[in-house]
């Protein structure tokens, strides 16, 4: 048993010593309590009347039933925005082992390199996971009492919630995982974080959009990662984007997320895990 758990403590403090975990935990927070704050707020001041629907574009009347129930909506900006920070961490995580040349004393410590990389693999599972508690007291805690605010039931009290709560942080878990992934496959840091931000900013989100006119485009569009992501979780504005657009299963969108990770872990230690790092 030691012989993992002792790696994965490893791990563990080489990503809680660093202030890098703590300052994108705290723009998570900042940025995606905004979000369902003042979405929360806009959509929860329309339904309640308090904002008139003529002084903003609803495209429906100012009716929201199409939007379904807003609550869920609103708590799932924790995954469907905030799944960027657990993949940067992830990837920063592998990466700077190579920049800081860290790599060669872990391996002389631990000689087997892939016990290495899982011990990495299961530590960021577990931080990504914390990432998505952090996500969620923004988008639940922020966007509940907004709701309550304007007499919204928040639906705190539906099991539906909560298991969509439990799916968002599995989300973000395996989103880390896939970080680190990432940045195994692609050992340069910068690389790395500009993969991340261009494909999760530009690259995807016009990749599901393109993906949404065509029933076949559809079918191939339900399987990139975010959209995967979103179907985990259960609810999504993305989603809505395309009301007629194919939908993966929460399970099934569970393990299309897990395949990327693991198979960019895989490619990864192919590639330059396993090369000379002296």
């Amino acid at each position: 048993m030691n012989l993992i758990l002792r790696p994965v403590a490893a791990e563990f403090s080489k990503i809680l010593t660093t202030r890098m975990w703590w300052i994108l935990a705290l723009v998570l927070f900042g940025y995606i309590a905004l979000l369902a704050g003042g979405l929360a707020a806009l959509f929860g001041g329309i339904d309640s009347g308090a904002i008139s629907s003529d002084s903003v574009n609803t495209g429906g009347g100012g009716s929201l039933a199409g939007l379904g129930s807003l609550p869920p909506l609103i708590y799932s900006f924790a995954a469907s925005v905030g799944y960027v920070f657990p993949v940067l961490l992830g990837a920063l995580a592998s990466t700077g082992e190579f920049r800081h040349q860290t790599l060669t004393p872990t391996f002389l410590a631990t000689p087997r390199r892939a016990r290495v990389l899982g011990a990495k693999t299961i530590a960021l599972f577990v931080v990504g996971a914390a990432f998505g508690v952090v996500a969620l007291a923004a988008s639940v805690g922020v966007g509940a009492l907004v709701f309550n605010g304007f007499g919204i039931d928040p639906l705190l009290a539906d099991s539906a919630t909560w298991a969509l709560i439990g799916r968002t942080v599995v989300a973000m878990a395996l989103w880390a995982v896939i970080g680190v992934g990432l940045g195994v496959l692609v050992p340069s840091q910068v690389a790395s974080i500009v993969i991340v931000l261009a494909f999760t900013q530009f690259v995807e989100p016009l990749l599901r959009f393109a993906s949404s006119f065509t029933q076949v485009t559809a079918d191939v569009g339900k399987f990139l990662p975010g959209a995967a992501s979103d179907a985990l979780v259960g609810a999504s504005f993305f989603t809505l984007a395309s009301p007629g657009g194919a939908v993966l299963a929460s399970w099934q969108g569970g393990l299309v997320l897990l395949a990327y990770g693991l198979l960019a872990t895989g490619f990864g230690y192919l590639v330059s895990w396993k090369r000379d790092v002296t």
